[in-house]
This record gives structure tokens, C-alpha cells and sequence, in this order.
């Protein structure tokens, strides 16, 4: 059987493989999945890859696949590590942390200011994959940048490093990574003007960074044998899908709660209303991780959170058997009981990883009264709320789940409101189709509206 794309997404446990046909046609279609566990602790990922396909050919009832291309997603080896470095926590910190996160980076360590020795110590034992260094507003503070430049060049690692700070210091820069190891990418400044953010330049660069090095990663040395397109990280996957459906129907939000975390995408402006009174600027498209919330790895954090005691009044069961579901619970839950926890502890994680992504409203009093002040991401515009990923595209309460969101609101948090629409990613397939984006935008896009269900 010959079609036009495979793309694999390479997950820290399994490799997921989804094929696509009909690319160039007006018409592109979904094939079907295969899936294997990934072998990058054996050292050959491809291991992998090759007994996903194998998967996908049996589920496809074929003797045989033969492919165009094979293009990826990864978060296996740890995924896109990074180590963020910037000046003003709240300015150019934050600029730089919200370009790592939106390209996808999984960021280990952030620090704000000169860099001390223990950060210095703390950057090498993490071997991170991306250094980014930001800092200053352009013609503004420039003393800070360099000195972390310089004391990172010194260090001499292996490392790409990418410099996204204040545009006078780029010929200084240039010259302290002349003849290191280290590979120097500068890039526009994250913060070039108080409350402007320049976060765009930064991610395409930090994905095209992550794509040139991924093949360093161990276990990954071989993946360009048999991947001959784009490789980006799986969470910049869903923000590319996300940004390519927002240019087609507007202002929306992402949510995928996995075995280990929860991650939200938002892509949206917000209301002019809430923008005015807006304490620091927030990016359109923007990308958060809450690595505490996950539903399997991390699912005795959430039951914590909850509370036991809730938690068995909730599901009608005693004090034992809650301990009985807690320790027999399954990454894919099979049983009425383990879903319906499941779906408990889903609910809790994608309502906490949407208010710790969106903002709120702040009453300030004083001399000539009360004043009202917005910080934070605002949700209010949102047209579409998004399930994906394993919990909110399989269980059975996904849609009332994520309508809580709106419910939830105490009244001072910037929300989407009752008439945002749910969409689930039926075919789970939103991360395959951001990285197809890549060089077919508009089979991505239609593929991406057919899984969600939206008619044209």
C-alpha cells in the first residue's frame, strides 16, 4: 500500500504512528494509527518506529506500507529541555519563558539577573538541550545579558545557545562565542519595548534549534534514517495546530490532560475591555505545563488535592475500596469504577491548569477609590474550548467535563464564558497534523476540522 505521510509521535513510553493519504487532493484522509513502545532506553528509536508501523499494517488489513514521507513529533529523551535566563523576572524572564514554552520546550531551570556560580552548576548537571539568554530592552540595560553571556561561553558546552536580548549586544555576543563549542544562534529581542512583546522569532528558531539537534539525544542518533521531514516537540506540534485553526475560526483554547501533565494552549487577543486595563502584556498564543497534574504518574498528587475523604463521598464508595481503586487504577482505564475516577481526577487537573493559565481581575482601593486591574492571560473571547489528548478525547464525560470551565468561574477570573463551544479532537490527531502544517497547512487544516467535526 503506498500513501503520502506517516508521522510519528515519539512519546517518552510509546510511539504513536497516524497515516495520511490525499495530501495534495482537495479531499486528504485520515487512515488509521499504529502504536508500539518507544525504544530510546535501547538506544535505536527506530526499534520503535518500525513496530509502530508494523501496528499500523495490521490495523490497516495490508501486507505492506510504503511511505513519501515520515515526519515527527517527539517528547521522548526528556523532550526539548531548556534553561531560560533574562533580567527582570516579570519583563524579559517572563518574554523568554513564553517563547520557550510555546515552541514546545520543556524548561528545567530559570533564573533572573546575573548568573551565580550555583546557576552555573545547576545549567551542567541538567544538560539541557537549548540555553536562551534575554535581557534588556533594546537600546536599554545591557550589562546583565553579557555578563551571563560571557560566563556561559566560558563553560564551553556542547550546548546550542540562543540569544534573544537587547539588539547593541550582538556584535559583544558574536565575539564571546568565537571558537567555543558552542553553537550561537541571536535571534530579534523577546522584550524590545516595555510591555511589547517579540516572542515569535524566538520559537520558530528554538523548533528549528531542537529539530538540527535532536539526533544527539540518546537513543534518537538514528531517527534521521527513517524520518526525512520536519521533527518538533509534540506540545509545539499542538500549538502550531492551534495557531493554523485560530486564522480559521477564531479565538480558542487547547487542553490536553495526560498521564503526567496538563498542558493548555490559548490562542487568542482577549477583549479590548480587559487589554485596557491589563497590568503586563501577554502573548496571543500562549502555552502553559503544569507538571503536577497528570492522571496516572501524577494521579495520587490530584487525589491529595482533591482530598480521600471527598474523593469517596464523591464516587459513593468507603475509605478502603477508594484505596483499592487508587492502587489497581491503569493508565487506560478499563473498568466503570477506574473511569469514573479517572474522569474525577480529569476534571480537577483541567480546571486547575485553566486557572493557573488564565488571569483574573484585581481590586485596588486608595484615595479616590476602587480600581479595577486585569493581570494574567485573558480567556473571555474564547469561541472554542478543545479536548485532546488520551483523557479528554476517550473518556465518556469528556464534553460536560470541559464545561465546567465556564461554570467554574467565581466571578473575578478571566474564563471563557457558557457560550464557547466544546470540540474534541476525535481522531486524536491534532499534534500529527501541527507538524504537517509544516508543508501542508491545508490538509492540516481540513484533517484538523474533519477530527474536531466542524463543517465548512
Amino acid at each position: 500500500m503506498k500513501i503520502d505521510i506517516l508521522v510519528a509521535e515519539i512519546g517518552s513510553t510509546t510511539t504513536v504512528v497516524n497515516a495520511f493519504d490525499g495530501v495534495n487532493d482537495p479531499r486528504p484522509r485520515f487512515l488509521g494509527q499504529g502504536q508500539a513502545p518507544t525504544t530510546v532506553l535501547e538506544g535505536d528509536v527506530n526499534v520503535g518506529l518500525r513496530n509502530a508501523i508494523k501496528d499500523l499494517t495490521r490495523n490497516l488489513n495490508v501486507n505492506n506500507i510504503e511511505y513519501n514521507d515520515l515526519i515527527a513529533t517527539s517528547s521522548a529523551a526528556g523532550g526539548l529541555k531548556m534553561t531560560v535566563h533574562g533580567l527582570v523576572y516579570d519583563m524579559t524572564v517572563k518574554a523568554a519563558k513564553e517563547a520557550a514554552l510555546g515552541a514546545g520546550a520543556n524548561i528545567k531551570y530559570i533564573t533572573a539577573g546575573k548568573l551565580r556560580k550555583s546557576d552555573l552548576r545547576k545549567i551542567q548537571e541538567i544538560k539541557p538541550n537549548i540555553i536562551l539568554i534575554a535581557g534588556g530592552v533594546d537600546y536599554g540595560e545591557r550589562d546583565t545579558a553579557l555578563y551571563n553571556s560571557e560566563l556561559i561561553a566560558e563553560l564551553d558546552l556542547e550546548i546550542p545557545v540562543i540569544y534573544a536580548g537587547n539588539v547593541e549586544n550582538h556584535e559583544e555576543v558574536k565575539e564571546l562565542f568565537e571558537g567555543k563549542k558552542t553553537e550561537l544562534y541571536i535571534v530579534e529581542n523577546v522584550y524590545p519595548k516595555i510591555d511589547e512583546l517579540n516572542i515569535e522569532p524566538t520559537r520558530k528558531v528554538i523548533q528549528d534549534v531542537f529539530e538540527k539537534h535532536i539526533i544527539h539525544a540518546p537513543g534518537m542518533q538514528k531517527v534521521r534514517e527513517m524520518v526525512n521531514g520536519p521533527i518538533i516537540p509534540t506540545p509545539g506540534a499542538v500549538m502550531e495546530a492551534a495557531k493554523l485553526l485560530y486564522e480559521e475560526i477564531g479565538d480558542l483554547v487547547v487542553i490536553d490532560v495526560g498521564g503526567a501533565t496538563t498542558d493548555v494552549h490559548s490562542v487568542t487577543e482577549g477583549s479590548e475591555e480587559i487589554t485596557r486595563i491589563l497590568i503586563n502584556p501577554e502573548p496571543t498564543a500562549k502555552r502553559t505545563v503544569e507538571g503536577d497534574l497528570g492522571v496516572y504518574v501524577n494521579m495520587k498528587n490530584i487525589v491529595e488535592l482533591i482530598g480521600k475523604e471527598k474523593l469517596a463521598e464523591e464516587l459513593d464508595v468507603s475509605m478502603e475500596e477508594l484505596e483499592s481503586i487508587i492502587m489497581s487504577h491503569a493508565p487506560i482505564p478499563t473498568t466503570d469504577m477506574d473511569k469514573k475516577f479517572t474522569e474525577r481526577l480529569t476534571l480537577h487537573a483541567l480546571l486547575t491548569a485553566v486557572k493557573r493559565h488564565s488571569g483574573r481581575l484585581r481590586h485596588l482601593y486608595g484615595p479616590g477609590g476602587k480600581k479595577t486591574l486585569a493581570e494574567g492571560k485573558d480567556l473571555t473571547n474564547i469561541k472554542y474550548i478543545i479536548g485532546t489528548g488520551g483523557a479528554l478525547t476517550r473518556l465518556p464525560n469528556r464534553v460536560n467535563m470541559l464545561k465546567e470551565i465556564a461554570l467554574s468561574n467565581k466571578g473575578n477570573e478571566l474564563l471563557p464564558n457558557k457560550e464557547a463551544e466544546i470540540l474534541i479532537d476525535n481522531y486524536y490527531i491534532m499534534a500529527s497534523l501541527g507538524v504537517m502544517s509544516k508543508n501542508y497547512p491545508e490538509a492540516a487544516l481540513k484533517l484538523l476540522k474533519e477530527s474536531l467535526r466542524i463543517n465548512d
